[in-house]
């Protein structure tokens, strides 16, 4: 037999390869033009600023009530021995987050259900009402012991409002960032949270400042502790407004085409909706990385805002002026570096900058402690800095770390559960337990313990997390700044280590619509003349294009008869 007819031979036999790798061949999923969430900078950035102002009023209360909490025991606590109404008030504090889960619990949920933007809504006018209420309470002096009362229900309304916010705006802001900026766009969110703080402790010290000075020493005892709240009321309002201005998050509008958001729910149950018993069942793991995490956070965070002044007032001995406005430049110094920090997870991960957080924690607590007792101005603002480096490096990626964890279906109930359960049992109660062991053992540095505890717990959570820097949020599509990127993305996504499309809701691609598709992206170049061609979501001027396969092409709002246009408008904030 001639090599000719050798040929003839083998080669129908090489080209006929065996039928299950033709199948699998024609389902493999392939990421598609369209498929990619393009989010333009101008939707983006007016989602975020709605977003960091409402954790920037959060804050702001948390910071009056941390300032004023020795002011606020001989207010409500009248006739009782400091310390017990030191304690009452501290109780105060921690009431609020008592009642968090199950805002959480509620709220989480919900916003899974009717929207991240409604939830938000709704806990920014619980917290804006509940703040200045407080503002006009009565006190001891004119119903006794019974102010407390009132006080505590206010805070529970707060929590209960904040069991929906944080969780609500981490994910808002992170389903809202590109997938290669999201640490250094969500960032933002916690630099609202600090100089929220700093602003509600400023305005302490120079409300403090202003009428003591002008009406007396007691003049804070008799009206000034109101002041501070009730300057909350504009802010409220301004935040409020903001909310309603801001868009829905383009994952939760457009998750995805519909059939494949289903089938990815059928072949893994963690990708679809669940409630808490679901979200308990299915992302425990999640769930307890997730509350290491935020005990480790939130035990130093709280420590070094809420629970500082009267720390400095209590154990140090420094004046009531003085402990409001020390921590004030920190807190602002700090919230400048956290772009600055996101950015850099960005870089080089998350796990690496959770990693100088705990190291951190763990080298500089004590130190910090032992140098604040020092006394002199300059000693404290430096054991504050101290303090202040881990925290900053914990809170700067928080945002985009901790929503990363859990599917888009059940991101905001998950976040939810696992963060304010965890706030609950260890963030907002550091105050109350920092300062009953001190009373309990007599020992000044027990506060640094308890906070290194909770740094060894939040190494051992990031030694079981997935990294998740520069990756699509599982159970979502990538989402990118611009439309070239969008392109880049897709021809090169089989050299690509950061995308699993097994995670994604994507719709199966055959090898003969991938190469439609090609040709489809070759089409729309500029100087490209092919009619007819497929142009799987190259149309993004609005162009009338009959007969062409546009799969969510339509992202100009133009009439495209006859187009496959499923899922095609995205809202306008994403192109």
């Amino acid at each position: 037999m001639s090599q000719q007819d050798k040929s003839s031979h083998s080669a129908p036999k090489a080209a006929r390869p065996p039928r299950a790798r033709k199948t699998q061949q024609q389902r493999q999923p392939r990421l598609r033009q369209d498929d990619v969430l393009v989010v333009e900078k101008r939707p983006m950035r007016q989602a975020i600023s709605g977003t960091v102002v409402g954790n920037f009023m959060e804050w702001f209360d948390f910071g009056i009530y941390g300032y004023l909490a020795v002011v606020m025991t001989s207010v409500f606590t009248e006739g009782l021995p400091k310390e017990t109404g030191l304690l009452i008030m501290l109780l105060g504090f921690a009431v609020s987050f008592v009642v968090r889960p199950l805002g959480g619990m509620v709220l989480g949920p919900l916003g899974d259900r009717i929207g991240r933007q409604k939830v938000l809504f709704i806990t920014m006018g619980m917290m804006a009402v509940a703040t200045a209420l407080i503002g006009v309470l009565p006190t001891a002096a004119q119903i006794g012991l019974w102010a407390t009362l009132p006080l505590y229900a206010l805070k529970m309304v707060q929590g209960f409002s904040t069991g929906g916010e944080y969780a609500g705006a981490t994910t808002y802001v992170s389903e809202f960032s590109p997938d290669k900026r999201r640490g250094y766009y969500s960032s933002w969110l916690d630099v609202g949270s600090y100089t929220g703080f700093a602003a509600g402790a400023a305005t302490v010290a120079l409300t403090t400042v202003i009428v003591e000075s002008n009406w007396g020493p007691t003049a804070m005892l008799d009206f000034g502790w109101r002041i501070p709240y009730l300057i909350a009321i504009p802010l409220g309002a301004l935040a409020i407004f903001l909310r309603t201005r801001i868009p829905e998050t383009p994952h939760f509008d457009t998750p995805g085409d519909e059939d494949a958001v289903a089938a990815l729910a059928e072949r893994d149950e963690r990708f679809a909706r669940h409630g808490l018993g679901g979200i308990l069942k299915h992302h425990w793991k999640e769930v307890l990385i997730a509350m290491a995490l935020v005990a480790a956070q939130n035990t130093a965070g709280y420590a070094l805002t809420s629970y500082m002044p009267t720390y400095l007032e209590s154990e140090v001995g420094t004046t009531p002026t003085m402990a409001a406005a020390a921590t004030v430049p920190v807190l602002v110094l700090m919230a400048a570096a956290m772009p600055f920090i996101g950015r850099l997870s960005d870089r080089i991960g998350r796990r690496p900058v959770y990693g100088i957080a705990v190291i951190g924690t763990l080298v500089l607590m004590l130190p910090a402690f032992a140098v604040m007792h020092i006394g002199t101005f300059w000693a404290i603002q430096g054991a504050l800095v101290m303090v202040a480096i881990p925290v900053a490096f914990y809170a700067a990626i928080g945002a985009s770390t901790l929503p990363a964890l859990f599917p888009t279906a059940s991101r905001f109930g998950a976040m939810a559960l696992s963060y304010n359960l965890s706030v609950a049992l260890f963030g907002g109660t550091t105050p109350l337990f920092s300062q009953a062991l001190i009373q309990l053992t007599g020992n000044h540095y027990m506060p640094a313990i308890y906070i290194m505890v909770f740094a060894a717990l939040g190494g051992v959570g990031i030694l079981a997390m997935r990294e998740s820097a520069k990756r699509p949020l599982i159970g979502s599509m990538p989402t990118v700044a611009t439309e070239a990127e969008a392109s880049r993305l897709v021809a090169g996504q089989e050299q690509n280590p950061y995308l699993d499309l097994s995670t994604m809701p994507i719709a199966v691609v055959t090898p003969e619509q991938a190469a439609a598709d090609a040709a489809g992206r070759a089409a729309s170049e500029p100087g490209a003349d092919q009619p007819g061609a497929d142009q799987g979501g190259a149309d993004q001027g609005g162009a009338d294009q009959p007969g062409a396969d546009q799969h969510g092409a339509d992202r100009g709002g133009a009439d495209q008869p006859g187009a496959d246009q499923h899922g095609a408008d995205r809202g306008g904030a994403v192109k």
